[in-house]
């Protein structure tokens, strides 16, 4: 796997970006020489600007097919549920390059035949990549080779992963015993070591070594394992492991040792001033942009509650080092939702949610309000979700490294809500933070553009709302 921006992408994943965005580069210039008939006159556009134009338009489509969630693992398991987010990716990413085409008309080739014909040619070309995608990547050449160390609990943790899902970017070749305490993995899955590590991954072609027994106070084979990794064969912890195949950082292996001396955890001066500015100009962009909806929501809030109600909801919320803000939404719950002053999760299909209430949670307008959160430096537009301090105060007692997430500011979206549904008990919460604590360690602009893109996914397709 690669690290890109803060997020270990699978290699196969990578090179498919690269095709899919040389096939929208290629679709534009393909349109070009078809509207044409196969001849640009060179008295009415430069090379250069085909050039420009071209790599505009692949841009925006790429962005677009990116904001959909159809570069993340198993986004084509389901070949109706990948069509829709194609053509979802496919109206937005109309509607913007129309828009940019449009303001930069003087800068860029805009002729409306030639859009046209641009997107009908990467349609098509990327539903043949995708099919093509399909049959290679199914291929174990493909897939990273790794040999795991132990046969105990932790090692039962790979196998139930790896057998559990389909769209595991790795093959476990085997797993070496090293005395673990119990013997969890089937012995038809065990490899004698009868020769040394080294070796033995030679002989099985392995990309990967991941050291997964149960009592790391026992003996390692050191030797060994500096052998491999001298001759090319990486060696990981299971925290690393994880934190590479799933996106996250297991609380139930974490250890303080291991978030010490591992990269990540940390904020420059730079970083922070860069990300305030981010924050500040999306959050005006999409303030003027989400205007006309914020009205509409505001006036059907006056008309289901006659005008009795007040439309929008603030509450006290913990932010970053544990300092407390008061944050603002659009009311989705009745106004009695706490009248006798407990505080209770959120849960689904909860009663205490008004009919408007639901649609504007399913469509996510009742947080609009909190980009004005953003505007005053209580929160970042990505960053791990606000909690109540009643909750904090309870579940920083009951969950380890709970109060690690408010290392950073508390955020409008986040990985977390990108990757997980909501969370509507003590176990999801846990669950949640392993997502959150993975944005704590890689978070940086342009993990928050990625992020934020594919906040795009969520909103539309009403993942994780209650």
């Amino acid at each position: 796997m690669i690290k890109l921006f803060g997020v270990y992408v699978a290699k196969s994943l990578v090179l498919l970006g690269i095709i899919e965005f040389t096939v929208f580069f290629a679709a534009f210039y393909g349109a070009v020489y078809i509207h044409f008939d196969l001849n640009i006159p060179q008295n009415l556009i430069s090379t250069d600007t085909v050039t420009s134009t071209a790599s505009l338009f692949a841009l925006v489509m790429f962005s677009s097919v990116l904001s959909l969630g159809l570069y993340q693992p198993g986004a084509m398991i389901r070949a109706s549920g990948f069509l829709v987010r194609l053509f979802l990716a496919f109206l937005i990413g109309t509607a913007a390059t129309g828009i940019l085409f449009f303001v930069l008309q003087d800068f860029f080739l805009t002729e409306r035949g030639i859009l046209g014909f641009s997107l009908i040619l990467a349609f098509l070309g990327i539903l043949i990549t995708r099919t093509l995608f399909i049959r290679i990547i199914s291929d174990t050449t493909l897939k990273r080779r790794v040999l795991v160390l132990g046969t105990g609990i932790n090692a039962d943790r790979i196998e139930h992963y790896y057998t559990s899902i389909k769209e595991a970017g790795f093959l476990v070749v085997g797993y070496v015993p090293l005395g673990d305490s119990v013997n969890l993995v089937d012995e038809n899955r065990q490899i004698v070591k009868d020769q040394s590590l080294y070796k033995i991954a030679n002989r099985m072609a392995v990309d990967e070594v991941v050291i997964a027994v149960d009592d790391r106070r026992k003996k390692l084979p050191i030797e060994e394992l500096l052998e491999c990794k001298i001759n090319g064969v990486q060696v990981l912890d299971l925290l690393t492991f994880f934190e590479k195949e799933m996106s996250i950082i297991n609380i139930d292996l974490l250890y303080p040792s291991w978030m010490l001396f591992s990269s990540g955890f940390r904020q420059k001066m730079l970083s922070v001033y860069f990300k305030r500015a981010f924050d500040v100009t999306v959050s005006l962009v999409i303030l003027l942009i989400a205007s006309p909806f914020m009205f509409l929501v505001t006036l059907a809030s006056l008309i289901e509650s006659r005008g009795r109600d007040p439309i929008l909801y603030s509450q006290v919320r913990v932010g970053k080092r544990g300092r407390p803000f008061r944050v603002y939404k659009f009311r989705s719950m009745r106004t009695d939702a706490e009248s006798d002053g407990v505080a209770r999760w959120a849960t689904k299909n909860d009663a205490r949610v008004t009919p408007l209430g639901k649609f504007i949670r399913k469509t996510r307008l009742d947080e609009l309000p909190q980009l004005f959160n953003v505007l005053r430096g209580d929160m970042s537009l990505v960053g791990p979700r606000p909690e109540r301090p009643e909750f904090v105060e309870q579940l920083s007692r009951d969950i380890p490294y709970y109060a690690e997430r408010h290392w950073v500011k508390p955020g409008l979206t986040g990985w977390a809500q990108m990757l997980y549904p909501y969370a509507a008990t003590e176990e999801d919460t846990k669950r949640k933070l392993e997502y959150d604590l993975y944005y704590v360690k890689n978070g940086g602009t342009m993990l928050d553009t990625i992020i934020l893109l594919q906040t795009i996914e969520v909103v539309l397709l009403g993942k994780g709302a209650q």
